[in-house]
């Protein structure tokens, strides 16, 4: 079911939903917290089909505030007003939607415009799905939050805005760079985790240069290998787009995994039959339920990026990818 409130207040929208609640039967009593999706005008759609899907694992109230001072749904400029939409029910998954589109000076008072509607001892966490404001801590949403959750992969430099994340990192912060690991990290992880548990002695990570995590991956392996890592980087091209190989060298030989297929991974090990991996790519239902698993700090993360990031040498970049520079 969804309800429209055009013109309306915060105020408009609480008593909505109580009589929404009241007539319908749809309650908050399982919800377990309060997402707030910062986005801007005509984005939000598909950043709702993930919380929806994340629900299922997370019942939530999901907020979406969709801002843009400068523009109006009539386009007179001066037009100030605040258009509001209840979703529930077969609309919102296991959550209940309230989709906020703020215009003029409306929306420049965004913790304003959410604090009423944030369900009750519930903790908080703030989504920026595309652009994120300078310092996503010290934002009116982010103060709010106890997880603020940021894309290095959608901001306009990704690899500059993960310096940037460094330097304004705040216990609370992360990020789906990083979220996009968890699969490559616990496979890396399994595969070092068998004999003959030989030091590592050369780190090498492949993938395009607009992929954030490929950075992070680097970093974290540098990190808990103490082998300085060597990135390499090309443009995205088919399915090299994001992390395409991760070489580890030891005595025995060079470990490789290589994605050969957009959702397969290939294993090389010294001795042993070669293995495909099942390794898919993660949708943003996957890296949004992921985050909404943990409400503490990720201090992994937290140390990655600010101590990894700041030992780790340039990328070497190139317009032809590893393996076919190799053979070349």
């Amino acid at each position: 079911m969804i309800v429209e409130l055009p013109n309306t207040t915060t105020s408009g929208i609480s008593k909505a939903l109580v009589k929404i609640r009241e007539e319908g039967g749809a309650v908050a009593l399982g919800r377990v917290l309060t997402l707030v999706i910062a986005t801007r005008h005509g984005a939000e759609e598909e950043a709702i089909e993930a919380a929806n899907d994340a629900s299922r694992e997370h019942p939530m109230r999901v907020i979406v505030l969709s801002t843009s001072p400068d523009a109006t749904p009539t386009g007179s400029p001066a037009e100030s007003r605040l258009d509001a939409q209840i979703r529930v029910g077969g609309d919102a998954g296991a959550s209940e939607v309230v989709v906020l589109r703020a215009y003029g000076e409306t929306a420049k008072n965004e913790e304003g415009l959410v604090t009423g509607l944030l369900l009750a001892d519930a903790p908080v966490v703030a989504w920026w799905p595309a652009e994120a404001p300078p310092v996503v801590s010290e934002s009116a949403i982010g103060r709010m939050a106890q997880r603020r959750i940021t894309d290095a992969a959608a901001q306009a430099d990704p690899r500059a805005y993960l310096d940037h994340l460094a330097e304004s990192y705040r216990p609370g912060d992360t990020d789906f760079s990083w979220t996009r690991l968890t699969l490559w990290r616990a496979q890396l992880a399994a595969v070092l985790d068998q004999p003959p548990y030989q030091q590592v002695t050369a780190i090498e990570v492949h993938g395009a240069s607009d992929s954030p995590s490929t950075t992070l991956l680097a970093a974290w392996l540098q990190q808990q290998l103490g082998v300085t890592a060597t990135q390499s980087t090309y443009g995205p091209s088919g399915m090299r787009a994001g992390i395409y190989e991760v070489r580890l060298e030891r005595e025995a030989g060079i470990i490789e995994l290589r994605r050969t297929q957009p959702s397969i991974v290939t294993l090389v090990q010294p001795g042993q039959p070669v293995h495909d991996i099942s390794l898919p790519r993660r949708t943003l239902r996957d890296c949004l339920a992921e985050e909404l698993r943990r409400l503490d700090p990720d201090d992994l993360f937290g140390d990655v990026l600010r101590r990894g990031l700041a030992g780790l040498a340039a990328p070497i970049t190139s317009s032809i990818p590893f393996d076919e520079r190799s053979a070349s």
